[in-house]
């Protein structure tokens, strides 16, 4: 094992699996999906997602890898059965392949059943076969056009072929890649059927994602927004959409396409929540835990870890965080401000 390369010498917690999932909120929903992010920087500055001059967290912020580790296994022992890591974006983060090996443990104990990660594509080439030697078996690439100059625009400075490369790479190295493209009125929409085209002939998934109010950025989103509904509507018009019962452990619903004999996931956090199904959390690289991605809740897991918490006190703390997890959501699309004030960068894509 390679040793962490940010972090303090200490012990990690490998706290035993309870019998169950025992990760229950106050409306009987089980969580059983974690998303980490482990980073707030990114090597894009997606106009969606971010300001183009972003003040990035200092180290000191940020959780280390053994923090990290700690904090995913405890929900693991919880009853986590999928852990999704993020950023930012992740592949930039000093060390992240030594993360996903340490983590990959859960894999082969059985008390996990899925490591995966979201990702830009920029640095996947370079890390695709160390991923899947450790146990990464599917992954999501955020890919909002194939047009290289939208894609350096919508970006502000990305290349579309790196992006590509990974992809390709990926594939190369046996893992599944799902597409993941928010929908932007004015920029993509036009290109969203030629986009389902590519990804399904790819054999890749690809799911679309309405913008979300998720921090103050250079755009007005109520210009941007674009219901995933109408977009429905619209590709009814000359394809056949047929609803399909099968879930990735997301908040995607499913459609088969017939002419493509793909499958295209809609994410709806606006025009039909999902809030009544939710299953995951969120880890912020600070190691604050959002219940619901639309509200402002936060539990501080970082200040309980750092005060010297044993492995029972964090559990408690988790399990207090859970009971407290949202009916719903809040979102709106408002020109004013964003619903949640956060960055998508920081709480995790």
């Amino acid at each position: 094992m390679t040793p962490y390369d940010d972090s303090p010498a200490q012990a990690v917690s490998t706290t035993p699996r309870t019998t169950g999932p025992s990760l229950i909120d106050g409306f009987g929903r089980a969580v059983t999906y974690l998303r980490v992010s482990v980073t707030d920087r990114c090597d894009l500055r997606c106009v969606y997602c971010m300001a183009e001059h972003m003040t990035f967290l200092p180290k000191v912020e940020v959780l280390t890898l053994e923090e990290l580790d700690r904090l995913a296994s405890a929900f693991v022992g919880l009853g986590v059965r999928k852990l999704r890591l993020t950023g930012g974006e992740p592949l930039v983060r000093k060390g992240f392949i030594d993360l996903v090996a340490r983590l990959s443990r859960h894999l082969s104990s059985g008390a996990l059943d899925e490591l995966t990660l979201t990702t830009n594509g920029s640095q996947l080439e370079r890390y695709a076969s160390d991923l899947a030697r450790h146990g990464v078996k599917r992954i999501n690439v955020s890919l909002d056009t194939l047009k290289p100059a939208l894609f350096r625009a919508l970006t502000r400075g990305g290349d579309v072929t790196r992006v590509i490369a990974g992809i390709d790479a990926a594939q190369a190295a046996g893992m599944t890649v799902k597409i993941n493209a928010v929908a932007l009125k004015h920029d993509n929409a036009g290109e969203i059927p030629a986009l389902i085209q590519w990804a399904h002939g790819r054999g890749c998934d690809i799911t679309l994602i309405e913008t979300m109010p998720l921090g103050e950025v250079d755009q007005d989103r109520t210009d941007q927004f674009l219901s995933l509904q109408d977009v429905r509507r619209d590709l009814s018009s000359f394809w056949t959409l047929t609803d399909i019962p099968d879930s990735t452990g997301g908040p995607a619903r499913y459609v088969r396409v017939a002419e493509t004999g793909g499958r295209l996931g809609l994410i709806t956090p606006l025009s039909n929540h999902f809030c009544d199904t939710c299953n995951r959390v969120r880890l912020t690289c600070t190691g604050t835990l959002h219940t619901c991605l639309g509200r402002d809740d936060a539990s501080d897991l970082r200040a309980v870890i750092r005060r010297g918490a044993s492995d029972a006190e964090l559990v408690d703390a988790i399990h207090l965080a859970i009971g407290a997890k949202p009916k719903g959501h809040d979102f709106q699309i408002a020109a004013a401000q964003p619903a949640v004030a956060r960055h998508m960068s920081t709480t995790g894509g």
